[in-house]
């Protein structure tokens, strides 16, 4: 019994409705930890890859999760059903250069040239 209260079994819900996991954590792992994890399993055939665990967001029971808490402390507003699965949400922020560099494309796109030979 011991063994399940110091582990979660969590699977990450991406935006799109796909999951990654469900993967054992103990209940010492940084939400660090699950960030790195997410980023090595994300599926190569999925755009908005993300880069660096600044660049992902878990959303459990409601509540964004900071780095440096662990799953243990994380775990308070989560259903602890023996032999459960944890589902926790992944949001993947886009850098501040992709965003510009999409509002300057669309812009790009919406202008209209004509050339009078």
């Amino acid at each position: 019994m011991s063994e399940v209260q110091d582990s979660l079994e969590i699977k990450f819900r991406l935006i799109d409705g796909s999951d990654i996991g469900p993967k054992s954590f103990p209940a010492a792992a940084s939400v660090a930890t699950l960030k790195e994890s997410i980023i090595s399993q994300w599926p190569k055939e999925k755009a908005n890859a993300p880069r660096t665990v600044k660049d992902v967001k878990i959303i459990s029971a409601g509540k964004i999760l900071e780095n440096n808490k662990t799953v243990g402390e994380c775990r308070s507003g989560l259903c602890d059903v023996p032999g459960g699965i944890t589902t926790m949400h992944v949001v993947v922020s886009q850098l501040p250069q992709e965003k510009e560099k999409k509002a300057t494309d669309s812009v790009k796109q919406k202008k209209c040239m004509c050339v009078i030979l």
